[in-house]
């Protein structure tokens, strides 16, 4: 049973920066991909960054290019999102996901995912 766990969500200023963390457990797959999305009210979830754990490879939104950064520590099984230089448009609620590898391209979309967190708030004013 996969569980993930965020934390450190909250409010910044624009221009501010904020890391956000997911902490996994119970993933057995040895190829799998993890990545966060967001969800802002009265709009659809969106991919901000995906990793494929095994390779490396890293996919980021145009929205967010530049500004934000995915990484895993492996030994405390936590993945990481940077976020600086944010926007009020980055205003939303960040979901933490994890999915065996399939397709990568799959694996951008919010439906490819059956694991989620329960969400952190981020707010931009």
């Amino acid at each position: 049973h996969v569980q993930l766990v965020e934390s450190g969500g909250g409010s910044v200023q624009t221009g501010g920066s904020l890391k956000l963390s997911c902490t996994a457990s119970g993933i057995t797959a040895t190829r799998y991909c993890m990545a966060w999305f967001r969800q802002a009210p009265g709009k659809e979830r969106e991919e901000n960054a995906t990793l494929d754990i095994g390779t490396g490879t890293i996919h980021y939104a145009d929205s967010v290019q530049g500004r934000f950064t995915i990484s895993k520590d492996n030994k405390k099984n936590t993945l990481y999102l940077q976020m600086d230089s944010l926007k009020p448009e980055d205003t939303a609620m960040y979901y933490c996901a994890a999915e065996r590898l399939t397709n990568w391209y799959l694996l951008l979309k919010p439906t490819s995912y059956k694991n989620w967190g329960q969400g952190t708030q981020v707010t931009v004013s």
